[in-house]
C-alpha cells in the first residue's frame, strides 16, 4: 500500500484560517489541564470563538476546578473531532483566566445563561484564554462523500484509499 497522507504545515494567517474553519465545524472540545501531573483532567467545553490572532475563548465559571488548575499550570490541551468529516484537532497551549465584560458581552449567546443565569454580569462569570503554543490538525482532502468513494475503490483495486492531510499549525 502506498501512503498517500499529505502533510501540510501552515503558518501565521494560513494557521489562523484553519483552526477557525476546523472549530466551526465542531465547537465542542475535551479541555485538558493538569499535563504535568497524573491524573490529567479533561472535560468537554464549548469553544466560544477562535480569534483573530489564533487565541481560543471559552466561558467558565470563577470557582471551577479547572480556573483552580489553570491558576497552578497553565499549560492545557484541547482536543476536537468531527467523526462526521474526518476532521481532528489536537492544541497545546498556554491558558489564562480572564475577567472581562466586554469580551464576555461580545462572545455571549443564550446557551451560556444555563451556567450563568445573571448573565454577563453573573460574578461567577469568567473567560479562559488559551494561547496555542504547538497545533497538529488532521483531515481529508476531500469531502465525506468522495473519501467514501475512494474507500469503496480501494477495497476493489486493492490500492490505498487514504486521502488524508496532516499537518502544525503554528500561529
Amino acid at each position: 500500500m502506498i501512503d498517500a497522507t499529505q502533510t501540510e504545515n501552515l503558518h501565521g494567517t494560513e494557521a489562523i484560517k484553519k483552526l477557525k474553519a476546523l472549530v466551526a465545524t465542531e465547537s465542542i472540545c475535551m479541555f485538558t489541564t493538569n499535563l504535568s501531573q497524573r491524573p490529567l483532567s479533561t472535560r468537554p467545553m464549548a469553544t466560544q470563538e477562535v480569534d483573530d490572532d489564533g487565541n481560543f475563548w471559552f466561558f467558565s465559571a470563577k470557582s471551577s476546578d479547572k480556573n483552580l488548575d489553570i491558576a497552578n499550570d497553565a499549560a492545557i490541551q484541547l482536543f476536537y473531532s468531527h467523526t462526521t468529516s474526518s476532521e481532528y484537532l489536537s492544541v497545546y497551549g498556554k491558558a489564562s483566566v480572564v475577567i472581562d465584560k466586554g469580551k464576555a458581552k461580545q462572545l455571549w449567546t443564550s446557551w451560556a445563561k444555563a451556567w450563568f443565569k445573571e448573565g454577563v454580569d453573573d460574578p461567577e462569570l469568567t473567560l479562559i484564554k488559551v494561547e496555542p503554543t504547538h497545533s497538529y490538525f488532521w483531515d481529508t482532502k476531500n469531502n465525506k462523500m468522495v473519501s467514501m468513494l475512494k474507500i469503496l475503490a480501494s477495497v476493489v483495486t486493492g490500492q490505498s484509499a487514504d486521502d488524508s492531510l496532516q499537518g502544525s499549525l503554528k500561529v
